[in-house]
C-alpha cells in the first residue's frame, strides 16, 4: 500500500495527475510510516485533505522507491509513481485532518491494520 495526499475537492477523479507529474516527472507518495513527514512540511494548517490508499499493483506506471527531496543521508525513501494513478488503483480514501497542533498522524482507519 502506498499513500497520496490530496485536497478533498480534487477527489474523485478519473486519475491522479498532480502538477508534480509535469514538473518532476512523478507523483509523490508515501507509506504509512512516512506520510506525516510531507504532510507536516507541506500541508501544515490544511484541514481539507484526504489520503488515497493506492494498490501499486494496479498502477500502470513504474513505482520507484527513492530518497526524499531534499535527500537526507540515512533518511527515508518514498514511493514515486512515474505516471498518472488511475482511479481503479485507489482502494480506499481516508480523511486526513490535522491534529490540534497542525501536525499530522496516520489516521486510525489505517493505523490499526
Amino acid at each position: 500500500m502506498i499513500l497520496h495526499i490530496l485536497a478533498r475537492s480534487d477527489w474523485p477523479a478519473a486519475e491522479v495527475r498532480p502538477p508534480s507529474l509535469a514538473t518532476e516527472g512523478f507523483v509523490h507518495c508515501s507509506d504509512p510510516g512516512t506520510v506525516h513527514l510531507p504532510a507536516d512540511r507541506i500541508y501544515a494548517g490544511r484541514a481539507d485533505l484526504v489520503l488515497l490508499e493506492i494498490d501499486p499493483s494496479k498502477v500502470d506506471a513504474p513505482v520507484r522507491w527513492e530518497p526524499g527531496a531534499p535527500p537526507v543521508p540515512g533518511g527515508p525513501w518514498f514511493p514515486h509513481v512515474y505516471g498518472p494513478i488511475p482511479a481503479a488503483a485507489v482502494v480506499a480514501v481516508h480523511d486526513f485532518p490535522p491534529n490540534p497542533d497542525d501536525t499530522f498522524t496516520l489516521p486510525d482507519s489505517l493505523a490499526h491494520r
